[in-house]
């Protein structure tokens, strides 16, 4: 599903990954772990396609098939929204629209129409037991029902891969446990890959596998 090759990224004079290599099989659950600063953020967004990697000799990103490194931003833009799913740590929800309003967006922007969005949205939230919530805004809902609402917005067009940021950094214990369970449970529901960054050790101890990184690099490569 995934195969990056020789992932350099620099800012500047910093150089933030140096030259990392991987390989993940679709339906696979796969946590990296590591300090602050070791570079798993900046990885997570380039197999996302949010950042761009630096193109050398030898460096490509294929996701289910598809090279991404040679889309114009166009095609990237409509192959992000259309393939991948993106679960962040503080939510990113916005707080002005509702839950349902929400998790539609990244349908609206696929075109999808607002009866086979709107529908879809429900099934979605009710599979996650949020469907008292719909026309609740994002305040006045707990961080537990918050992250299932970006849940239910990332899995809206049906993606090939789910990329998750901290997902439970920001929950309590019983929280973070529930949001563990919905995970796997999503795979074998969905069939969805997972790239999860995590400093939780129990989230990533549960992954198919965890990769460590340190100053840019795996510790030992898949």
């Amino acid at each position: 599903m995934i195969k990056a090759q020789h992932i350099h990224k620099s800012f500047g004079d910093l150089q933030v990954l140096k030259g990392v290599d991987l390989s993940i099989e679709a339906g696979e659950i796969v946590s990296v772990v590591g300090s602050s600063g070791a570079g798993k953020t900046t990885l997570l967004h380039i197999l996302g396609t949010i950042e761009q990697p630096d193109l050398q000799t030898g460096t490509s990103l294929i996701i289910d098939g598809t090279d991404v490194t040679k889309l114009n931003s166009k095609a990237l833009s409509r192959f992000r929204n259309e393939s991948l799913g993106f679960i962040f740590q503080f939510h990113q929800l916005l707080p002005e629209f509702t839950a349902l309003e929400n998790v539609c967006l990244p349908a609206f922007i696929k075109n999808t129409s607002k009866d086979v969005a709107i529908k879809r949205a429900k099934e979605l939230l009710d599979y996650l037991k949020l469907s008292d919530r719909f026309d609740h805004k994002p305040g006045t809902m707990s961080g537990g029902e918050q992250q299932r609402v970006a849940v239910a917005r990332a899995l809206i067009n049906n993606p090939k891969v789910i990329y998750a940021d901290e997902p439970t950094g920001n929950l309590d214990s019983a929280t973070a446990n529930d949001l563990h369970e919905l995970i796997f449970k999503l795979r074998e529901e969905f069939n969805q890959t997972f790239v999860i960054i995590t400093h939780n050790e129990e989230l990533a101890n549960l992954a198919d596998r965890k990769l460590v990184m340190q100053d840019g690099r795996f510790l030992s490569n898949d």
